[in-house]
């Protein structure tokens, strides 16, 4: 993972996920939805909100959730600096906001395969540290978001190829979703995965001679 540019700066504060190219690339795909006036968005992990306020600068309506309060007060100042209405909430992924439903819902959740610790990721590491196949908040999303769509709502997720993509599609599939990877981009190593590299080849994540990350979107769509 490395840099983000969409002519926004947001405020990072120490602690919170800044924005990379995961966030690029969804903010890409964002771009190419067709939504309605005033549609109703959730930015699930929003970190410092950057597609949060993406998604408000269109006119949507947005509500963003992120388990760490640092990231809800970054998230909070990025949309007051900017002079844009999000509602901006702390939680676990979809707790914050049972019971309703979205027309659009953007993912950018933990997605590193991570050596057993024992414990949960603390800190910054809760923002891309997702257990042993990357897959711990991703299958939560998968199983939980079909909930959280209106008809004809769609899911926009990023996530590393390492984090296997082909299971992601299968199991929104499973849930009654039409999904596929929409997007593909390569990108050099970011200091995550070049402090643990050793770790992915040794499982056969990586091969010797990877030097970049792919990254994926995979775009979920509930039916009429």
């Amino acid at each position: 993972m490395s840099g983000y540019s969409t002519g926004v700066n947001p405020l990072v504060l120490p602690g919170v996920y800044a924005p990379q190219e995961d966030t690029a690339l969804l903010t890409g795909a964002l771009s190419e939805e067709s939504l309605p006036p005033h549609a109703d968005v959730l930015d699930v992990g929003t970190g410092s909100g950057a597609l949060a306020l993406e998604a408000a600068r269109r006119g949507l309506r947005v509500t963003a959730v992120d388990v760490s309060r640092r990231a809800v007060w970054a998230a909070r100042l990025n949309a007051r600096r900017a002079g844009l209405s999000v509602r901006i909430l702390r939680g676990n992924l979809f707790d914050p906001v049972r019971g309703r439903t979205f027309d659009l819902v953007l993912a950018n959740p933990p997605y590193v395969p991570a050596p057993d610790r024992g414990a949960p990721p603390r800190g910054r590491a809760r923002a891309w540290d997702a257990g042993q196949d990357g897959r711990l908040v991703l299958d939560r999303i998968c199983h939980e978001v079909p909930g959280m769509l209106r008809p004809g709502g769609v899911l926009l997720l990023v996530h590393s190829a390492l984090s296997d993509p082909e299971s992601t599609v299968s199991c929104l599939r499973e849930r009654g979703l039409k999904a596929a990877v929409t997007q593909r981009r390569h990108i050099p190593f970011g200091p995550v995965l070049r402090e643990r590299q050793n770790w992915l080849r040794a499982r056969g994540l990586l091969a010797s001679d990877d030097k970049k990350e792919e990254l994926v979107v995979v775009r979920a769509e509930r039916p009429l």
